[in-house]
């Protein structure tokens, strides 16, 4: 037994003891001091690590990898990469000039992270390729928007695991057994009601963008209960939902009534129990939510940022027929950020070539909000990333017009912003 009183196995024990080297014995000792934090009285196992520390932050990040490789660590279980500060795919997208220091230690620490075992998807969204974790799966993830995503929409169940302690808990394959792991964890504590909102306006991805971005500051680190929305077409509005809840707020788990997997009813979804406050969802919620999303006035552009999270092939689907047949304005940059994955995926459908026409450039590894910034990112951007929109003011020092994917190509060919009368008008937000 351990001074918290967690019982070990015979390999965690050698871990701790020191008999896997020191890597694995600091390993074992973060992760108890980590169950120890969170009040764990045992240890679970885990399946599958979706790795954040392989983000550049600084060079203790580098050490940090360099320790665990000088010192033999294994990793126990499955493990995929976060995307990184630089694109290895495509590194010209954020020269090294711009900041030596940054993109050559954050290209070093991804080789680190290959060498270590992990497998490089290089990716925000890893539930969009196949093999990843299931329903019911203890696993481990960092990413925000990959938390709020496991949980609630496949299910698996994960905390929100902080940098090194993600690592650590890939290394020893068990987490602390508590927050969200445990069943009781997951029962929601809000309702947030979209009666009020028109079923057309639910069919447009940009409200599950407005949606997450309100009841991620109505909600903070609590589970919302969200009901009234329509059958899910596809994973990409519960993608948007994920992100922009994580992002506006610390929401590591939602609950959509009769859509996600622990939600088959409201009382499913407490667990029993009753919400500790009820919000009713207006038009005028989600136009709040969208000037909080928009720093910059209507007019000229001078880049469109789509792909926060990583673009899904389905979301391509979508794309294509705004740009079929048209030309980006130009001295205009148009960037989307996807995986490798889905970029080869939509390569085979021929739909890079026809981006490519437009005026489009697809990228894979990095995001476009991240510092240093990419090539011609600056002055006014506009984005239908809910995500994108709360970060890069702050991140790039730029401006930000908040819009639907279709208002974002219009806008693009037009080369200023431009609003879809469908969706601002007739008394809507």
């Amino acid at each position: 037994m351990t001074a918290i009183g967690i019982a070990l196995d015979d390999r965690d024990r050698a871990s701790l003891d020191g008999a896997h080297g020191p890597a694995m014995q600091f390993a074992m000792r973060l992760v108890l001091a980590a169950a120890e934090i969170l009040g764990a009285r045992s240890l679970v196992s885990v399946t599958f690590a979706h790795i954040d520390a392989c983000f550049y932050s600084g060079e203790a990040h580098v050490d940090f990898a360099q320790y665990l490789l000088a010192h033999g660590a294994r990793l126990a279980i499955p493990a995929w990469t976060n995307n990184g500060v630089v694109s290895l795919a495509d590194p010209d997208i954020r020269p090294e000039a711009s900041d030596p220091q940054t993109v050559m230690g954050a290209r070093k620490l991804m080789q680190l992270y290959e060498r270590l075992g992990c497998k490089p998807v290089w990716t925000c969204a890893p539930y969009q390729l196949p093999g990843g974790p299931r329903y019911g799966d203890h696993i481990v993830a960092g990413e925000s928007n990959a938390v709020s995503f496991y949980n609630s929409v496949i299910g698996a169940r994960t905390n929100k695991y902080g940098d090194y302690l993600d690592v650590a808990c890939a290394l020893i394959g068990k987490a602390p057994y508590a927050g969200l792991h445990l069943d009781e964890e997951r029962r929601g504590d809000i309702l947030i009601r979209t009666d009020a909102i028109p079923d057309d306006w639910k069919n447009d991805n940009i409200f599950y963008h407005l949606l997450g971005h309100y009841a991620g500051q109505f909600s903070g680190r609590r589970i919302p209960v969200i009901s009234g929305l329509p059958p899910q077409k596809t994973m990409d509005s519960l993608k948007a939902l994920s992100a922009a809840a994580a992002t506006s707020g610390g929401v590591a788990m939602w609950h959509a009534q009769g859509i996600t997997p622990e939600a088959k009813t409201l009382d499913h979804a407490f667990q029993g129990g009753a919400p500790g406050a009820i919000l009713e969802l207006t038009s005028a919620l989600l136009a709040k939510a969208r000037q909080d999303l928009t720093s910059a006035a209507d007019g000229p552009l001078d880049m469109v940022a789509l792909g926060t999270p990583h673009f899904s092939l389905t979301e391509f689907e979508r794309l294509m027929p705004f740009i079929d047949g048209r030309r980006l304005k130009p001295g205009l940059a148009f960037y989307i950020s996807t995986s490798r994955h889905v970029r080869h995926e939509a390569a085979t459908r021929g739909w890079l070539g026809d981006l490519e026409k437009f005026g489009a450039t697809v990228i894979a590894d990095t995001c476009t909000y991240y510092s240093p910034a990419v090539r011609r990112c600056r002055g006014h951007i506009m984005t239908n990333s809910a995500k994108w929109a709360y970060y890069a003011p702050g991140m790039l020092g730029v401006e930000v017009s908040f819009g639907s994917l279709a208002e974002c190509v219009e806008s693009a060919v037009r080369g200023e912003v431009w609003r879809d009368p469908r969706l601002w008008t007739n008394g809507l937000p």
